[in-house]
């Protein structure tokens, strides 16, 4: 069988997938119960991808499993991870290595998985012709699976030729050119029917099915030289394959019409098989001389010799028959089998997610939709509790309860409350005043460490932008990669969006400030000692506990504190409600798609909805309760005695209560705050090794691109103009600015002609030359001055004329030209075959005859 052609594998480069893909998962993928245990995973990947890559060189049947592998796995995790997010500098050279020698580029550099998909389907396809090529076509084995794996390298091929540069968005090197790709699928598709060729030929099938069979290759075959003939491809491919693919598109036509000449033997049609044979003879041996290879399909030339001169001897002495014009005879009809194969869903046989615990990209952003549905819902009814206990609270410090009721009830009207006592007692064992303060001080540390982890990653951003346009303005069109701006649009809506949250923060910072110091006094008092918060409180009067108004406000205080513990109990329970959402996501997405809101919200209704239905029980109750405390304290301060003593104790007794209930409160928000400002840095620091992984692959692949610019002549940019000397410029007040400094006088030559430069002297003075004197027809060495500014044109001898006249004064002609004696014998002139285009070495040959009308 003649060779098949083979496409050269894409060369890769080693890259670091461990980091980017941690920080992705860990960030994004933050499950409770498994974050490290995608590490192995991970490692595993990366490992996968080292033995592909470079595995894929071995060209045997076993490397195409592990290629396979890989492939798979990036299919899977595609489906889980979205690529745009992970900024890989992927690097691969071109596969025919021919870039910057004729325009394009040698390799290419881009941060996207999805680049990486498109290289390893390349390698794939290229490995799969690589393999087909070492099949024996003695094996039907091995004739089968050459079929396959041609047909599939043409599926690969094409689908490339579709998707590669909405992968990739930029200019591609030659070998991933969609016009290249569509000329590889056509080679694989050609090489594809002419294994079914032979495998017909092997099974001794019917003369008319290999017949068909071969004249379906060679319009294959032809196609491909259409292609392989464009102006933007003809460079790119090895020296071999044209003439190659020439040769099997005349060789095919011949054995196609060797088949049918047997058919004609068949059918005693002994004229039409002459025709056939002879047009067999000569498209085999154009073949051969197209290919450049006196052996190319040469058994066939033998078995067409040996046939047409039996069929010749039988016609002279036996038949009789005239025979026929080849173009008069009927065209051989045409058999399609090889076409391209679909690329399937997985390549390997026994393909194992190395990531099966995580789930797809649509199940996870559903359940990222489902949590922050499930935390508006949190965050609404934890804070309609909250401001209304602190409603409540405030409602009972305004009326000086229940320390009011305490004096009321007490024997002696110098003597604390009880309810003061516990609550001087809560305030100092929670550190009272310098713990308050110890939290503060702590907030402007947290929120500087955050604004300089975000002021890093927006300076990364901004210089990387600024690089990118300067040479962007510096290289101007030939600067082909996506502009800074567009990829980082992403990442600045993001710094907005985490600026805005620092600014409210800050806001948050102020408001606990400003509370904290109306409450310090007070705070101070409650966590100081015992002795100093009594003296501190002015003695009053007590008065009658045993009233109808002092038992009615004993109860209602006490119904107060049922209604803050069993909030408490409905806030825990709003915090723990946790559902499992990932099954009915998957399961959605099973049955064909995953309606989220509608999930969501009966899922959260059934599990939130009695939460919500005690929240709302909770506020009525305490409207109700609110209103009848209001008028009972009332009824009690008619009934309570005192004067000025008795309102400033309670003034100082509300203050005190007031202070007991800012300090929790301001101990909540702080902690709060500490944790936000801990969890936003953990967030930042993601959002900074994001950034950081994109400059670094922006950055490789910045100086890929500048490599290939300054390293290809063609593709560099054209300096300034530089600028007018002063003494061109005209115009100027002084003349002898606008003139130009004097010319030194020609050198002078003798009258008798000669061309002999004048006689040097000394310089006066001096006693020796100005400058070095070399004898005439001696070379000049580099650095040093000649003999004088302006040296005396010397001819050179006649034999080094290039336009010198012949003998007799004729003009010698030009080679090509009438009457030129070559110095070596020439090869006889190429006789072409109509209908087939001229070998490459006769095109070449026309393309460098110079013009005859060039005017030296």
């Amino acid at each position: 069988m003649a060779d098949l052609l083979v496409v050269p594998l894409k060369k890769p480069s080693e890259v670091d997938l461990v980091k980017p893909l941690k920080n992705l998962i860990s960030s994004s993928y933050n499950t409770s119960d498994k974050t490290e245990d995608y590490n192995e995973a991970i490692n595993e990947f990366a490992k996968l991808r080292s033995n592909a890559v470079w595995r894929a060189f071995e060209k045997y049947e076993s490397s195409l499993e592990v290629i396979y592998s890989y492939y798979d796995q990036l299919c899977a995790l595609e489906g889980k991870i979205p690529f745009h997010e992970i900024q890989v500098p992927f690097k691969w050279k071109d596969a025919f290595d021919k870039g910057t020698l004729f325009g394009g580029r040698m390799s290419m550099t881009v941060p996207s998985f999805a680049f990486e998909k498109m290289c390893v389907l390349f390698n794939i396809a290229a490995l799969q012709s690589a393999v087909a090529a070492s099949q024996s076509v003695d094996s039907d084995e091995g004739l089968k699976l050459a079929a396959k794996l041609l047909q599939q390298a043409a599926g690969i091929f094409n689908y490339l030729k579709a998707n590669v540069m909405l992968a990739i968005q930029q200019e591609p090197t030659q070998d991933l050119n969609p016009e290249t790709l569509g000329a590889l699928s056509s080679l694989m598709i050609a090489q594809a029917q002419e294994i079914f060729v032979y495998k017909a030929i092997h099974d001794r099938m019917k003369d008319a099915v290999v017949a068909k069979l071969s004249a379906q290759c060679e319009e294959l075959y032809a196609e491909v030289m259409k292609l392989f003939q464009k102006e933007l491809l003809h460079a790119l491919w090895d020296r071999d394959w044209l003439p190659t693919v020439a040769g099997k598109q005349a060789a095919y036509h011949g054995i196609s019409q060797y088949y049918q000449s047997l058919v004609c033997k068949s059918n005693k049609s002994v004229g039409e098989e002459i025709a056939r044979l002879e047009h067999a003879h000569e498209l085999l041996k154009a073949a051969q001389q197209r290919s450049g290879r006196p052996s190319f399909f040469q058994d066939f030339v033998t078995k067409v010799q040996r046939n047409l001169a039996e069929a010749r001897k039988d016609n002279d002495f036996i038949y009789h028959e005239r025979i026929p014009d080849p173009k008069t005879l009927p065209p051989v009809g045409k058999a399609v089998l090889a076409k391209p194969s679909a690329l399937p869903d997985r390549l390997s046989s026994g393909f194992k997610d190395l990531f099966a615990e995580l789930v797809p990209i649509a199940v996870h952003q559903a359940l990222a939709a489902y949590d922050v549905r499930k935390a508006e819902i949190v965050n609404s009814e934890v804070t309609k509790l909250r401001e209304s206990t602190q409603f409540l609270n405030s409602v009972l410090a305004s009326m000086n309860l229940p320390a009011a009721l305490e004096d009321a009830e007490g024997s002696g009207g110098d003597a604390l409350p009880q309810s003061v006592r516990e609550k001087a007692a809560a305030v100092r064992a929670a550190g009272g005043l310098r713990h308050i303060e110890e939290l503060i001080a702590e907030l402007p540390a947290l929120l500087g460490r955050n604004s300089e982890v975000l002021d890093e990653a927006e300076r990364m951003l901004r210089e990387e932008q600024e690089s990118d346009d300067q040479l962007r303005k510096q290289f101007g069109q030939q600067w082909t990669r996506l502009p800074s701006e567009r990829l980082t649009e992403t990442f600045k809506a993001n710094l907005a969006k985490y600026r805005e949250i620092l600014s409210n923060a800050k806001n948050a910072d102020k408001v606990v400030r400003d509370k904290f110091e109306a409450h310090r006094q007070s705070i101070a008092l409650l966590g100081g000692g015992e002795a100093e918060l009594k003296a501190a409180v002015p003695a009053g009067g007590g008065g009658s506990g045993g009233s109808a108004a002092t038992a009615r406000l004993r109860v209602l205080i006490e119904q107060v504190e049922t209604i803050k513990a069993e909030r408490d109990v409905v806030e825990q329970e709003l915090r723990s409600a946790t559902v499992d959402m990932r099954q009915q996501f998957l399961a959605a997405l099973a049955q064909g798609g995953i309606d989220e809101p509608a999930v969501s919200v009966e899922s959260l209704g059934r599990v939130f909805g009695p939460l919500q239905a005690q929240v709302r029980d909770s506020l009525a109750r305490q409207e109700k309760l609110v209103a009848e405390l209001q008028e009972a304290n009332e009824e009690f301060c008619k009934e309570k005695a005192g004067g000025g003593a008795a309102a400033r104790r309670e003034e100082v007794l509300k203050q005190l209560a007031a202070a007991h209930d800012a300090f929790f409160e301001l101990q909540g928000n702080l902690r709060e705050g500490t944790k936000f400002y801990n969890d936003l840095t953990q967030l930042l620091v993601v959002f900074q090794n994001k950034i950081s992984d994109y400059c670094f692959a922006r950055k490789t692949e910045k100086e890929e691109l500048l490599k290939d610019l300054t390293q290809n002549p063609t593709r560099q940019p054209i300096g300034t103009t530089p600028a007018v000397p002063q003494h061109y410029v005209a115009g100027t007040s002084d003349d002898k600015k606008g003139t130009p400094p004097p010319r030194p006088p020609p050198p002078s030559t003798s009258q008798g002609g000669s061309s002999a430069p004048p006689p040097v002297t000394p310089a006066a003075g001096t006693g020796a030359l100005p400058y070095p004197v070399y004898p005439q027809g001696m070379p000049v060495p580099y650095g040093a001055s000649s003999a004088a500014p302006y040296p005396t044109y010397v001819p050179p001898p006649g034999s080094f004329n290039p336009y010198a006249a012949g003998v007799g004064g004729a003009a010698v002609p030009y080679p090509h030209q009438p009457g030129y004696v070559y110095p070596f014998p020439q090869p006889p002139p190429y006789q072409s075959y109509p209908g087939y285009p001229q070998p490459p070495q006769q095109q070449q040959q026309q393309q460098q005859q110079p013009p005859q009308n060039r005017q030296w």
